[in-house]
């Protein structure tokens, strides 16, 4: 259950955050009204506290974890709301950031 809870928190996460940064850009380099850019702003800050959730209780993991899922997210993301086609090294690149991802998050750890 907590694999599922941490991923469902990336995914939120990830909506957060690319999506008040897109919010941003819309309204700064495609001339939307300034409103998006302060939902934006909320957004972004619905993700900082959306990664305080993640079952782990470390920061830098839970940042440096989140990193590829942004990666990934940020592809997808294009591709859904910009028309973005990613090419195979797109494709590659984001598969090995969610590998890391499973090893920074999941790996067994003791002690």
């Amino acid at each position: 259950m907590t694999i599922i809870r941490s991923i469902v928190l990336f995914a939120l996460a990830a909506l957060a955050e690319i999506g008040g940064a897109w919010l941003i850009w819309q309204a700064v380099r495609e001339g939307k009204a300034w409103w998006w850019a302060g939902l934006g702003v909320i957004a972004l800050g619905l993700y900082g506290f959306v990664a305080t959730l993640q079952p782990d209780a470390n920061f830098g993991r839970i940042l440096a974890a989140y990193g590829g899922v942004f990666v990934a997210g940020s592809l997808f993301w294009a591709m859904a709301l910009d028309g973005f086609r990613p090419d195979r090294w797109d494709l590659l690149g984001a598969s090995v950031c969610l590998i890391g991802v499973a090893v920074i998050m999941f790996a067994p750890r003791h002690g």
